[in-house]
């Protein structure tokens, strides 16, 4: 079970510090092309979430890697968890329905990573 949980892990801060790289690297016009999505969402938000994302990766990694403070790593996962349920609200708020699947599908790795390092 160990390496089934530090797979999902792994894989979830992957994405996400992928995801919070792009947020800090794009310019905000570049962004908004490419996730129509970002136009709601002021330039500073952006950045903030991008930051936090790459926080969550690193918190889903280092406690638990390191044994230093390890009880960092399910409230990454949590924290995680409260960023797709945002970033759901948002897609079903712009009725962009087809952008909700992967929120969902990260929100359940990130709430089952909770529950389980819990």
């Amino acid at each position: 079970m160990d390496i089934f949980f530090w797979t999902l892990q792994a894989l979830l801060a992957l994405i996400f510090a992928g995801a919070g790289a792009r947020k800090l690297r794009m310019s905000r016009d570049e962004f908004v092309a490419r996730q129509p999505w970002a136009a709601d969402i002021p330039h500073g938000g952006l950045r903030a979430i991008g930051v936090l994302e790459l926080l969550g990766a690193a918190g889903l990694i280092l406690p638990a890697a390191t044994g230093i403070a390890p009880l960092l790593t399910p409230l990454a996962a949590a924290g995680l968890a409260l960023t797709m349920i945002g970033a759901t609200t948002l897609h079903l708020r712009r009725h962009a329905y087809r952008n909700t699947g992967p929120t969902l599908v990260l929100l359940a790795i990130a709430v089952t990573l909770v529950a389980a390092l819990i």
